[in-house]
């Protein structure tokens, strides 16, 4: 995993000056198919040797946020020190800018010097789909034709593309937003994008109409009340749950969490995510049923789906192992360009 700098001439390069990679330059790196398949492959090995405390979280305001998530190895094997500082500005939607925004720093392990600072709005947006569509590879159905995907903010198409990355028979896209013209705009930009042309992409205008028809149902919002009836979810369906991230919101009711094998991408999302502290609270399910978590899936240490008509639901709040992994990911590839 190490990385030695090199310059025009072959030689090492000892500059303590660190590059920065911009927004443009991680997004010509990153793929989510690429991205899907480092998880994939680095997760196991460096959830055992990467420190992960919780995540500080400091209100602003009554709505915004400011976090701090610092990663380090337990063993020279990972040569990274890193840590992420985010704002989560929610209101910005108004102002369409993005409402998570913030900075990613990587250090050396062995010296501290810092190697990079790249932007962490992209590598969230990144990592944070590849997450659910790495997920959605264990818990969906893998004959499964319909994403319904509920919101269509700045993560909303990283999560199309991610879960169609990973389950390649999806042809149907329906996105859902309270402000209709903006799932219409995001289904016609992905249309004639043509990355997928072989896929049907819709803007809709009522949930509930929708939201059975999903053999995977994305959600990506800020709501504080359930959007996703779970007696609404068809058998089979996969409910992957993205935007909560604090116990006062929530994306979907208790039903979706009674019906389904809850999984979660980390242990953080059983005491944040207000789907499942609620859940808890009001005894629809107890901590030790849920199914595990993402790392042992991959592992293959837990069994993800297990019937053609079992409800699965994922809860992902984040990670600094993911957040790490991405950018050790983006630093690697662009020092080799």
């Amino acid at each position: 995993m190490a990385v030695t700098n090199k310059d025009e001439t072959g030689s090492t390069n000892t500059s303590s000056s660190p590059i920065l990679i911009s927004a443009d330059s991680l997004c010509t790196i990153l793929t989510h198919h690429t991205l899907i398949n480092h998880f994939r492959s680095t997760l196991p090995q460096a959830s055992t040797i990467l420190q992960t405390p919780i995540r500080r979280h400091y209100p602003l305001s009554s709505s915004s946020s400011l976090l701090l998530m610092p990663c380090w190895p337990s063993s020279p094997s990972f040569p990274y020190v890193g840590v992420k500082l985010v704002t989560h500005f929610p209101q910005n939607s108004a102002l369409n800018l993005p409402g998570v925004q913030g900075s990613y720093v990587l250090f050396s392990s062995t010296t501290g010097q810092t190697l990079a600072s790249m932007d962490s709005t992209e590598l969230t947006l990144y990592r944070t789909s590849c997450v659910s569509g790495l997920a959605s590879k264990y818990l969906a159905r893998q004959d499964s034709q319909v994403l319904v995907m509920v919101g269509a903010g700045a993560l909303a198409p990283h999560l199309i593309k991610a879960h169609l990355s990973a389950v390649s028979s999806l042809r149907k896209v329906l996105i859902w937003n309270r402000t209709v013209e903006k799932a219409t705009t995001l289904a016609n930009k992905l249309k004639e994008s043509g990355e997928f042309a072989e896929v049907c992409f819709e803007g809709c205008g009522c949930l509930d109409e929708v939201v059975g028809l999903g053999d995977i149902v994305s959600c990506a919002t800020n709501s504080e009340t359930p959007l996703v009836k779970g007696g609404r979810l068809k058998a089979g369906a996969h409910l992957d749950l993205v935007g909560s991230f604090k116990p006062s919101m929530m994306e979907c009711d208790d039903e979706a969490i009674r019906r389904g094998r809850v999984f979660v991408d980390n242990e953080a999302a059983i005491v944040e995510a207000g789907e499942l502290v609620g859940a808890f609270e009001r005894g629809v399910i107890k901590k030790d049923e849920i199914g595990g978590c993402l790392v042992e899936l991959v592992r293959g240490d837990k069994v993800g789906r297990s019937s053609s008509e079992q409800i699965t639901v994922f809860k992902s709040v984040g990670s600094a192992v993911v957040d790490m992994i991405a950018a050790q990911l983006v630093y690697e590839t662009y020092t080799r360009s």
